[in-house]
């Protein structure tokens, strides 16, 4: 099977990184690269670029490299964990639509140097993938109560940044914030692409496809979709918000084709205890 190209793009890093989460997560286990590379093969993946995204992941800190005789094995590390953890809960527990929405917003502003633009830009990125917009310049806005802890202590930003809890005061137009602080069409893109991919891969099914390929491709489309979403409260929304729809399609044919695929992942993978780093 190949990758969703272009406007349906999946990386090989994020491909690895839903193997991982789906078959490996807290088995505390390492996989072979060999049988990675034969997983990849599946959704049209070579072997370089298999042997590629293995060493740049374990460079970046997201994998840790053992070596079992001549074959050499990947485990996660703790970072490559609370990313996944992160993932898995995305995908199954919080949903691509707000419906329990508190009333509560969570404000964050930050004043950085002019020298600084690369921490200015690594704070945005992190910042979007939290589900925060800019409400004005300096200032971002998420729905909930959004953790920044993490994200401001990694960066080292904390004498820098100041957040808070806040709710709007009768008046505000919470409808005309959204808009104008987020690009909704920008948001509701994919999902309509999505949904128009996989409908019709989920009407062909029945012809041969290869359940794992597609479980892990599709995870990978489904986790690059919703990483970019918000989750703005689903009342402040226009009424036709395909999130819902494109949503339980992919729970609809995960279902129908997890059991198989996890019986060939056990078949295809090679595991070993992963070896605990030195203290």
């Amino acid at each position: 099977m190949e990758t969703p190209s272009e406007d349906g793009a999946v990386r090989p890093q994020t491909l690895m990184l839903t193997l991982l989460g789906r078959y490996l997560l807290g088995r505390e286990v390492a996989v072979s690269a060999s049988s990675v590379i034969e997983v990849f093969a599946r959704v049209g993946v070579g072997e370089h670029a298999a042997r590629s995204t293995l060493t740049r992941m374990v460079n970046r800190g997201l994998l840790v490299r053992q070596r079992h005789g001549r074959a050499m094995y990947f485990g996660l590390t703790g970072r490559s964990e609370r990313i996944l953890r992160d993932g898995e809960a995305r995908l199954w527990k919080r949903g691509a639509v707000n419906r329990d929405w508190d009333g509560v917003w969570t404000l964050l502003g930050f004043s950085l140097p002019e020298s600084w633009q690369k921490q200015r830009h690594e704070l945005r990125s992190q910042l979007t993938w939290a589900g925060f917009g800019p409400l004005f310049n300096g200032l971002w806005v998420a729905p909930g109560r959004a953790s920044v802890e993490e994200i401001v202590g990694a960066l080292g930003l904390e004498s820098h940044v100041k957040a808070f809890h806040a709710s709007t005061i009768p008046g505000t137009d919470v409808d005309q914030m959204i808009r104008e602080t987020w690009e909704l069409d920008a948001i509701a893109a994919p999902y309509h692409a999505f949904a128009e991919r996989w409908k019709n891969i989920e009407a062909e099914l029945d012809q041969g496809a290869d359940p794992l390929a597609v479980t892990l491709v599709m995870n990978s489309d489904w986790l690059r979709v919703i990483r970019d979403d918000p989750r703005l409260p689903v009342e402040h929304l226009p009424a036709d918000w395909p999130a819902a729809e494109a949503e339980a399609l992919f729970v609809r044919v995960d279902r129908r084709l997890s059991d198989e695929a996890a019986k060939l992942a056990e078949r295809l993978l090679d595991v070993r205890p992963l070896i605990p780093a030195a203290a």
